[in-house]
């Protein structure tokens, strides 16, 4: 039988856009330091061992495509520098870095466990991704997901 999704075109994927933007190694990682407060060139080179030209490309990236801006911060007797904040669309990327978190935990972690949690300010409960439909449904397998044309569909 032959999946109705070769009916249409990927041209316009946003999964493929979306990974064009996320998909090398060092975005998430650079995301992870960003998320976790830590916003300067400096501090994130050392931190995660990123080589400095990566960094300075995964940064200018981000940048270009609106998920980080630049803001300007000068150190007693230093040039001028930048710290790196998300932006609104850069906030919106918590739940991915959460779920994959989440999955490298699961898979990955060293046997006394993971390094990192991340907890509920206010209850402390440890916090993860669930996937809801819109009508409120709780979402807990793939199979109970349809893949259909959505609106910017086009046929091949």
């Amino acid at each position: 039988m032959r999946p109705v999704a070769l009916d249409w075109s990927i041209d316009n994927c946003t999964v493929a856009r979306a990974m064009e933007i996320l998909g090398e190694k060092w975005t998430l990682v650079v995301l992870r330091e960003v998320f976790s407060g830590v916003r300067r060139f400096d501090d994130m080179r050392v931190r995660t061992g990123v080589p400095r030209q990566v960094l300075t490309n995964r940064l200018a990236t981000l940048v270009a495509q609106g998920v980080l801006r630049r803001e300007p911060y000068r150190e007693p007797g230093s040039r001028l520098r930048h710290e790196y904040r998300l932006t609104a669309k850069g906030i919106d990327l918590w739940p991915v870095l959460v779920a994959v978190l989440a999955w490298g935990d699961r898979y990955l972690a060293d046997p006394e466990g993971p390094p990192l949690s991340v907890g509920h300010r206010d209850c402390g409960a440890e916090v993860r991704v669930e996937l809801h439909c819109a009508d409120g449904h709780h979402v807990t397998e793939p199979r109970d997901v349809v893949p259909r044309p959505g609106p910017g569909a086009r046929r091949r």
